[in-house]
């Protein structure tokens, strides 16, 4: 304060202040450097181009600047601003008759020399003190900057007292989008993180799920390091590695706790910009020195938007541990085309350097040496197409910037003049623009229209670009750049990714194939991945999938099932159509049983005309004559239906295969029945003073044939009007097979009807077991016992063989058993009585049937 109150109290003095004790320190090793224009309005410039070594400050010696490494891209920058303003001032048709300059400061990636640049900006006289007018004059009406975020705050915080435009030709924080924090702040590229979403669909596309995160120490890289290590995990990437680095030290400090992990990933993932980008070139380098094997083809993916050609010409590329670079650049006409960037780099240095008229300006005040740079007044006369590289080089941004604040100036004096005509003086002038008034006319769409190329206004209001991926590789001692792909922006949130397989195919061409960055190897199709406890999640190990599943992508995590008409195959990697299966008269299982129904529909053809040639005989009058013609004809029914069950199932033969069987089976048992009952009462009815002769006869038999098999036609129309049997395609039961088959409608039923047959099987046998030893020479009861055995034994063996077969082997049980219980009925009782009439005609007599 007191030193501010000694200046105020000089009056009319303009000239270099004098201080009366000034502090006598050691020159530094850089000097701080402003390159210039003078002009009616001046467009101030902050820019990042050196790295240096700030020592601590102490007290016992003075302080010393060291600089690592004068980075020549701050010639490149400055020729923007020359090219720029030239172009604008020479221009008729944007701000006639208004002469525009420019100021230009580099901050060296130092908050304090960023101070000092902007003191001196905003400082119109010599010495370096705000709000105090005397000698130069700057008619700043907005700074241009490229710093990182702290920087860039630091910058906003100092011109936002002045309300300065601070426009910035960086991608920035998040942070400087809150209009309320930094109102005077406009970004000319979308806010940090719009290419982390390419990063993330590049990792996937090339299946690299080991990576390392690499990012400066400082808030931007933290930001970094969260936001992206959440969405790698997110997508399944293990980011395995993080390593901070941090601007100007001298080493770098790696854990060595995480040697394998380094030598493992070959991808790693950097936020930096072209001006920094030499640390993490510099990790992978000591990476390659220090491991014993190293693995050859290590991989930068950067956030760089700038063409790295001139990079590569400064610093020449990584011969050694680098497989290629991977960047993103603006989507442009305006891409560097020159041949020998080599020769071009140095012609345009010295073009720079003798581009300006340079010399040190002590100010008294601080005791500080500037060197301060005036442009020409004439420079050389350069080609268009030198002019047109030198944009094309990292400058384009920058380039375009100024012209967009040119055209919105333009703007603001427009909008000037048409308020002053309209007050009707038309002589007067328009005085000079302030830096507050340009803010209308910034920020808006007209203005992002008219500033870099690629740059958009989305639907929310934001800025959007749309990039190309590019991949920077050595190929015969020279750097190729290979376009292989794009990443467009689609709608808020998401991204339209796109590969170029021309430009994968040429870096296959060059012999430089992307390497591999994986823990393990990838599952194959027909496998599933399974996370190894305490090891990351790209760890995995491969499960082959669950029987009835399939993967048809590698590194799955979940196998899924085919759909219902197909099935998986042998390796299970995709699904194979379902065959449609049934019981069909043309494989040789239907065309077995078929012949087997037949041979046994003619034996019992040929039984019953036996029977009615022979039917005056006794062996067939035997046991009612009628009953055996019915059993006959019942077992020939029996035999047919087989016939129902063989073939595709139509809703026809659905409702009739069960039904009719089992009525007709039901009849057959009933006669058999019947037959029982008749014989055993007639032994009865032998006897003296017994009344059974009465009941015995015709009625008998037909009364028990028709209440036995009523039942079950009562059971089976029921069934038939609540539940029916219908024809379905079961998909389920057979891995490979689409069964064709009759649903039954109601188990219930089906069983009840079944068990209602062996009920009546039951009852036979039982009457006729007990039946077996009545005297006669020939007793019928005992073949029923035979016959109802043989029934029994065949049904009770099908149910469990029934229940455990599927598909069209399930028809086949139930026909065999069909086939199988009339065949044993027909052989045990009518057999016996073909023998005696064929080949015992002695016993087919009444004497002989009488004799016992």
């Amino acid at each position: 304060m007191l030193v501010l109150l000694l200046l105020l109290w000089v009056k009319g003095v303009c000239g270099v202040l004098v201080a009366k004790c000034p502090l006598t320190m050691q020159r530094d090793e850089m000097d701080p450097m402003n390159h210039y224009r003078t002009g009616e309005l001046s467009i101030g410039g902050v820019i990042s181009a050196t790295q240096t070594t700030f020592d601590r400050l102490t007290f016992k010696r003075s302080p010393v600047t060291k600089v690592i490494a004068i980075r020549s891209s701050e010639y490149w920058k400055m020729l923007s601003f020359v090219f720029a303003i030239q172009e604008i001032n020479q221009d008729s048709h944007i701000l006639p008759n208004i002469t525009l300059g420019y100021n230009i400061y580099e901050n060296y990636f130092n908050a304090e020399k960023t101070s000092d640049a902007l003191l001196d900006l905003l400082s119109e006289g010599e010495a370096n003190v705000p709000n105090y007018s005397c000698g130069r004059q700057r008619n700043t009406v907005a700074v241009l900057e490229g710093a990182e975020t702290g920087l860039s705050i630091q910058i906003s915080s100092m011109l936002g007292t002045y309300k300065i435009p601070q426009i910035s030709y960086n991608f920035v924080s998040q942070i400087l989008k809150d209009k309320i924090q930094f109102p005077f702040f406009y970004p000319m590229l979308p806010a940090e993180g719009f290419q982390y979403s390419g990063m993330v669909k590049l990792l996937l596309h090339f299946r690299w799920t080991l990576v390392g995160l690499i990012a400066p120490d400082s808030d931007q890289g933290q930001k970094f390091m969260i936001t992206l290590t959440s969405m790698l995990i997110r997508n399944g990437i293990c980011p395995v590695i993080s390593q901070n680095l941090s601007p100007g030290r001298q080493h770098i400090f790696i854990d060595f706790n995480l040697y394998h992990k380094w030598r493992q990933v070959n991808v790693f993932l950097y936020a930096t910009e072209i001006d920094s980008i030499t640390m993490g070139i510099a990790v992978l380098e000591w990476l390659h020195r220090r491991i014993k094997e190293p693995v050859a083809g290590k991989i930068l993916m950067t956030t760089v938007l700038w063409d790295l050609n001139l990079y590569f010409t400064e610093q020449g590329f990584p011969l050694e541990g680098i497989h290629s670079i991977l960047s993103f650049l603006l989507k442009t006409n305006h891409m560097s085309k020159y041949g020998d960037y080599r020769q071009f780099y140095f012609s345009m240095r010295h073009f720079a350097e003798k581009s300006f008229m340079c010399s040190y300006t002590k100010d008294a005040f601080s005791v500080k040496v500037w060197r301060r740079c005036r442009e020409r007044e004439e420079l050389p006369t350069l080609s268009q197409e030198e002019m047109d590289q030198i944009l094309c080089l990292n400058n384009y941004f920058i380039y375009k910037t100024i012209w967009a604040v040119a055209q919105a100036l333009h703007k603001a004096y427009l909008s000037r003049s048409k308020r002053t005509k309209i007050g009707g003086d038309k002589s007067l002038e328009i005085p000079w623009l302030k830096a507050w008034q340009l803010h209308p006319f910034l920020g808006n769409s007209e203005f992002y229209n008219k500033s870099i190329d690629g740059v958009y206004l989305d639907e929310k209001g934001d800025l959007a670009v749309d990039l190309d991926l590019v991949n920077w590789l050595q190929h015969n001692r020279s750097i190729s750049k290979v376009m292989f792909g794009s990443l467009e922006k689609q709608g808020s949130l998401d991204f339209k990714f796109m590969i170029n397989p021309h430009g994968v195919a040429e870096m296959d061409k060059m012999n430089k194939p992307l390497p591999s960055s994986r823990c393990v190897k990838s599952c194959s199709l027909g496998f599933r991945k399974m996370t190894q406890e305490e090891k990351p999640i790209c760890c995995y190990d491969c499960l082959p999938c669950p029987e009835g599943t399939i993967s048809t992508m590698e590194d799955t995590e979940q196998c899924n099932k085919c759909p219902a008409d197909q099935y998986p195959n042998n390796n299970r990697d995709h699904c194979i159509p379902k065959i449609k299966t049934f019981l069909s008269y043309q494989e040789k299982l239907g065309i077995i049983l078929t012949s087997i129904a037949l041979f046994l529909s003619l034996i019992t053809c040929f039984v019953l005309g036996i029977f009615i040639k022979f039917q005056e005989t006794p062996i067939v009058k035997a046991n009612n004559q009628d009953l055996s013609y019915i059993l006959l004809v019942c077992l020939l029914l029996s035999f047919f239906t087989s016939f129902l069950f063989i073939g595709q199932p139509r809703r026809a033969t659905c409702l009739l295969r069960q039904t009719a069987f089992s009525i007709i089976f039901s009849a057959a048992i009933s006669s058999i029945l019947a037959k029982t009952i008749t014989v055993v009462m007639a032994f009865w009815a032998t006897k003296p003073g017994n009344q059974v002769q009465r009941w015995l006869g015709k009625s008998l038999a037909n009364s028990i044939i028709l209440s036995c098999s009523g039942l079950q036609v009562v059971v089976c129309s029921i069934w038939l009007a609540t539940f029916p049997p219908f024809p379905e395609s079961n998909m389920y039961s057979l891995s490979g097979e689409i069964i064709l088959q009759c649903n039954e409608g109601s188990v219930t039923m089906f069983y009840g009807a079944l068990g209602y047959m062996g009920f009546l099987a039951a009852i036979c046998f039982t009457v006729a077991y007990l039946a077996r030893n009545l005297p006669g020479a020939f007793n019928e009861a005992k073949l029923i016992t035979f016959s109802m055995l043989v029934f029994c034994s065949v049904w009770l063996s099908f149910l469990p063989t029934y229940l455990s077969t599927k598909g069209k082997y399930m028809v086949a049980v139930q026909i065999f058993s069909i086939l199988a219980s009339n065949a044993g009925i027909l052989g045990c009782i009518f057999m016996p009585k073909c023998f005696i009439i064929f080949l015992r005609p002695d016993m087919n007599t009444k004497e002989h049937l009488m004799s016992k």
